[in-house]
């Protein structure tokens, strides 16, 4: 059996109702859990770029990633593994004021962290940490002791190590292959 690991997905589409929703199934129904899910418009106008990411092996992954180009709205979807790729996430914790205030190191734990203060208030603080996911729960786990009021983290995002888009590659080949079909239709 194929060993796990970690695997980004990207997915390029329409920005169309449900679809999220559609892609997500494809998941469950294989009994794959997703570990995050991010969504934002691509660096194509009109297209949109979800990134999820799963632990399963590469064989199960390139069936799921068959089944999400099926859907009518997906344009391409693209497997890519931790060393093909640059990510970050980001983390805001909400902590009370009074107790970091009293630590003595509160200072030295935000610039270890290369965490920033994005509000201050006499009840609490808010602060923000962009990482992998481990700097952001070694983080999570040293505030916890303060007491941690709220706390979130954002699905990974992330851009390829190739020096293309692998999307614009794709765009490229299929204009190519319209002007191809165009110029034979005209013989």
């Amino acid at each position: 059996m194929e060993k796990k690991q970690l695997f980004t997905i990207s997915v390029f589409t329409e920005n169309q109702v449900g679809l999220l929703n559609r892609i997500s199934i494809i998941f469950t129904r294989r009994g794959l859990n997703l570990e995050s899910v991010s969504s934002s418009a691509s660096s194509v106008h009109g297209i949109h770029k979800m990134n999820f990411t799963c632990n399963s092996d590469r064989e199960t992954m390139e069936k799921v990633i068959s089944q999400i180009e099926r859907c009518i709205d997906v344009l391409r979807a693209f497997l890519y593994t931790d060393d093909e790729i640059v990510y970050q996430e980001v983390a805001l914790y909400k902590v009370p004021t009074q107790k970091l205030l009293d630590e003595k190191d509160f200072e030295r734990i935000i610039r270890v962290h290369n965490a920033r203060i994005l509000e201050l208030t006499r009840e609490y603080t808010i602060l923000e940490k962009t990482g992998h996911e481990s700097e952001t729960q070694a983080l999570y786990e040293l505030l916890a002791k303060y007491g941690i009021l709220q706390f979130i983290r954002s699905g990974r995002i992330c851009i390829t190590k190739s020096p293309t888009e692998h999307f614009t590659r794709y765009l490229e080949e299929q204009e190519a292959r319209g002007k191809a079909l165009c110029d034979t239709s005209e013989e």
